[in-house]
């Protein structure tokens, strides 16, 4: 059962609870809140259990600022042990614990790839320890995190070691049993006690000397409390003290009293300010009341609008006469005559959807006649003019419209866009005595001089430039201007006023406190003068105090230690420990030995492999080659061959043929000067019967030019090579001789074959009866769901090893196929059972200390997950299993359960209980006294 612990600042927690009681120690809670730094605790000696831990289990679990967790220690169950907690308590944390402190990197659990972001925030250093069950004694591997160095240090029961080392502990663990550093626990052990005697006895003395200190004290104070005549002068510096805080405290008033006057006077300047803004904002009003006297609809608009701002997505500007502020009254008259009227009291908006919105509720609901328009989509407001104004000024112009007022952006853009204010100038008298000069070069649409306002316009027909002009009406609306400038000036003295009125009461609140600290002082020093008044009547009390002390004393100075004694003790096991150290180290020398000689013979007999593989490619490629030129030469061999037959038929048929010209019989001979020669054929055999007159013409003229004929053919094969047949026996004896080899090399090849053959068979029918093992499982799990699987080796070739691999398929309904586990194929609740499944069928095969599953069940329907939920409990449950981990954030109603589990829940929360006040124990006592008394009440 895992203890209580503190988690985070929030005050949180996590328990556990067995499904069997256990050892009470175990219940004694050993946490710690961490608000302060916590001293670090003594060095626990590695635990021997007795319960049925496999080799490699985790026995216990500690995390110091690690994650959420300020500390926290989780002792697990040697079975199945299921972590339940809400999301964010903290469950994968102990996952990611368990990965760390086994020399894991962080990229495993994909939250991090430094180990310093697994450190709590705000601490500079976390701590992550793992206790693992051998039968020789328990491995407690330590690993402390520093953020700054994003380094780690590695201990193994508490002694500094190495990554390296951590790693080959934890290797080991998995393949054998025992190694060198078992034993260095023993002798630490022996260390530990005895330096815990050495403490406890200067304790002992510390506390000797301590307790004698207080018997003089007592004693001296004893004395002092019988010449009450010395305790006068000790009153009188009381009394004085007490006046002179009397004086501080009229002084604090004082100064309380000042502080007061300074609020007031501040809250009268801030009462005066406010009324300037107040005075800016009536400007404003103003205007408003300008526009409620001449547009009453539209003031109602505004009013509506300034209601109703959150029913619109993008911004929305009130009529531009209200947003439009002149920085000189003087030069309204060019904006009021240059911008309609409909336009000057229209809405400005930055979305068309917002407009709609508008003007549905105030047309149609309210029936208000208001004007709206839409800003450009891109802004305006700061598009450079077409002209530098410097260009203007020699004709008298002082500015462009844009300059003469300030706006809103999306105001400023609609009249750059439509009014085009950016690149109109405004002239003075000078413009206007030049006008037609100015007409004429600048070629400006439109102008203001200092009562006029001109429009240019080009003749479409003529190309004639043709100038109108408009004396300037009188400003109505824009006159009233308002000094923003100031008026935010009035608004930051207002907020600097705000901060010294902060300041002065933040004064009076320090003044308050230290009054309240100088009543408190004049409580404390009437107290004492109290407590001097009363001396007479301690002395009783000294006296009993001094009696006690004695005897404590006396306690302690029977309770010696003999560290002369101890530590020869301590010596004498050390140095047997030593000599069994030493043989171990002899026999680890010894297997060192034997190791590198079979690591030697390895490697020989892979250099051997390679080289035999590097004479089969060579032997397959000569093979190939050969075959190759075999081929091509039976070819040609062929080709001659059929050449030959038709060559021997046709002499044949000539013979006849002549036999019958000659008027011979079957048992005659052709005469021989009608016979020809015919060579001999390359093989040696010379089977074709003689010929003679072939198909030779029946008159003189046709012989003569058959003669011609073939006199013109055999002149055309002056550059014949006579070695044809030469060169064809040479190829022929070269065939036979590649034959030979060729046999010889698919003898060699077959003795490599079988090698290969054998040493396959060495490894892949055993790893083909493990396979078949995990398959008859996992066959047998699915079967129990009415489902199907199977498992088996799979490769596309078999002499491609390195392509070997685990194929999966299952069958979830009855009228599907099997078909291999995919993540496309199947949901992800169906590919959370099978894994899970997969993983249960591994659980009796493949021994390993611990497994670890996280939250698995999340995609599951309820039956599979009932389903899959038994099958974990019967098959973790059973005896020499490996340690199971079961994370979840929740589970079914009414799941069977085993004995043997340990269930682990993870509390979070404000109210958790202190873990100096945790005691299972307690709690169960209390439980009972309250179910006995019930009954009685």
């Amino acid at each position: 059962m895992a203890t209580p612990s503190r988690k985070t600042s929030t005050s949180s927690s996590l328990a556990s609870k067995r499904a069997l009681p256990r050892d009470p120690s175990s219940e004694v809670p050993s946490k710690r809140k961490s608000s302060a730094p916590p001293a670090p605790p003594p060095p626990p000696l590695p635990l021997q259990s007795s319960r049925p831990f496999v080799e490699g289990s985790i026995v216990r679990i500690v995390m110091e600022n690690f994650l959420t967790y300020d500390i926290c220690e989780v002792s697990p169950g040697p079975h199945l042990n299921m972590i339940i907690g809400a999301n964010g308590t903290g469950k994968s944390s102990i996952v990611c614990a368990i990965c760390l402190g086994l020399a894991g990197k962080p990229a495993f659990m994909g939250r991090a790839d430094k180990v310093g972001f697994f450190v709590k925030r705000g601490c500079s250093k976390g701590m992550v320890e793992i206790e693992l069950f051998r039968t020789s004694g328990n491995l407690v591997i330590t690993r402390e995190i520093d953020v700054a160095k994003n380094q780690s240090s590695w201990f193994i029961n508490k002694k500094s070691t190495t990554q390296k080392v951590v790693e080959e502990q934890v290797a080991a663990l998995n393949i054998q049993v025992g190694n060198l550093c078992q034993f260095l626990p023993q002798i630490e052990e022996l260390q530990q006690a005895l330096t815990v005697k050495q403490n406890e006895e200067h304790d002992r003395q510390r506390r000797i000397s301590n307790t004698r200190k207080m018997i003089e004290d007592l004693q001296n104070e004893l004395k002092t409390a019988e010449n009450c005549e010395n305790l006068q002068p000790q009153i009188d510096a009381i009394t004085n003290d007490l006046r002179r805080v009397q004086d501080e405290k009229a002084l604090c008033e004082g100064e309380v009293i000042d502080k007061r006057g300074e609020k007031e006077s501040l809250e009268k300047e801030r009462k005066s300010v406010g009324d300037n803004i107040v005075r800016f904002d009536n400007l404003m009003n103003q205007k408003e009341d300008k526009l409620r006297q001449r547009y009453r609809d539209t003031y109602d608009a505004v009013l509506w609008l300034r209601s109703n701002r959150d029913k619109f997505k993008q911004r929305v500007c009130e009529p531009i006469m209200l947003t439009i502020n002149m920085k000189d009254n003087k030069n309204a008259k060019y904006i009021e005559n240059h911008i309609s009227s409909n336009d000057l009291r229209a809405f400005v908006f930055e979305s068309q959807e917002d407009m709609e919105v508008f003007l549905k509720e105030i047309r149609d609901n309210k029936k208000l006649r208001v004007n709206a328009v839409i800003a450009p989509k891109s802004s305006y407001a700061d598009k450079a003019p077409s002209r530098s104004l410097n260009e203007l000024k020699q004709y008298g112009f002082f500015s462009y419209l844009r300059e003469l007022f300030d706006a809103p952006d999306p105001v400023m853009s609609f009249l750059c866009c439509h009014y085009h204010i950016h690149e109109v100038p405004v002239g003075t008298e000078r413009t206007r005595e030049r006008i037609e000069r100015v007409i004429q070069e600048t070629r400006l649409k439109q102008m203001y001089t200092a009562e006029e306002k001109y429009v240019v316009k080009t003749s479409f027909y003529s190309n004639k430039v043709i100038s109108s002009n408009t004396s300037l009406k009188v400003a109505q609306f824009l006159t009233v201007t308002v000094d923003l400038e100031q008026r935010r000036h009035l608004e930051e003295q207002l907020k600097e006023i705000n901060r010294k009125l902060q300041a002065v009461e933040a004064g009076l609140i320090a003044l308050y406190e230290r009054n309240k600290h100088l009543e408190h002082k004049d409580n404390e020093l009437r107290q004492k003068k109290k407590e001097l008044l009363e001396r007479k009547t301690k002395k009783r009390q000294l006296e009993q105090k001094i009696s006690s002390k004695l005897g404590s004393l006396k306690l302690m100075e029977q309770d010696t230690c003999n560290l002369e004694e101890e530590e020869r003790k301590a010596s004498t096991k050390i140095k047997e420990i030593n000599v069994q150290k030493a043989k171990l180290v002899t026999e680890l020398t010894n297997f060192v030995k034997i190791c590198t000689s079979l690591h030697i013979q390895k490697v020989d007999l892979i250099l051997q492999n390679t080289t035999v593989i590097s004479e089969k490619n060579k032997l397959e490629s000569d093979y190939m080659a050969a075959s190759s030129q075999l081929r091509v030469t039976e070819q040609h061999f062929i080709e001659l061959d059929e050449s030959r037959q038709r060559l021997l038929q046709k002499c044949k048929e000539l013979m006849k043929r002549a036999r019958q010209v000659c008027n011979l019989g079957a048992e005659q001979t052709v005469p021989q000067e009608y016979q020809t020669q015919v060579p001999t054929i390359p093989n040696g055999h010379n089977s074709s019967p003689p010929m003679a007159f072939q198909d030779l013409p029946n008159t003189l003229d046709e012989i003569d030019a058959l003669l011609t004929e073939e006199r013109s053919r055999a002149s055309c094969f002056t550059g014949l090579n006579p070695t044809v047949v030469e060169e064809y026996t040479k190829r022929e004896e070269e065939i036979e001789q590649l034959t030979e080899e060729l046999k010889i090399k698919k003898v060699e090849l077959d003795k490599y074959k079988e090698n290969i053959s054998q040493v396959k068979e060495r490894w892949l029918n055993p790893l083909k009866e493990l396979v078949e093992k995990i398959n008859e499982k996992f066959s047998n799990f699915f079967s129990s769901m009415q489902c199907a699987g199977e498992v088996d080796l799979h490769t596309e070739n078999e002499e491609d090893y390195d392509k070997y691999g685990i194929r999966i398929r299952v069958k979830f309904r009855s009228s599907t196929q099997l078909h291999e586990l995919t993540p496309h194929h199947q949901s992800g609740g169906e590919r959370s059972v099978s894994t899970m499944l997969y993983l249960m069928a591994l659980q009796e095969l493949n021994r390993c200390p611990f497994r670890v599953v996280d939250e698995i069940n999340q995609g599951m329907d309820p039956i599979n997950e009932r389903r899959v939920f038994e099958m974990v409990v019967n098959t973790a449950c059973k005896e020499n299993t490996s340690q199971y981990f079961f994370i979840t954030p929740k589970l079914l109603q009414n799941l069977p359960y085993s004995e043997k589990m340990t269930v682990l829940f993870v509390y979070n929360g404000p109210h958790m209980l202190e873990p100096n006040r945790w005691n299972l124990k307690a709690f169960q006592r209390r439980r009972r006294r309250i179910t006995f008394t019930q009954p009685s009440q």
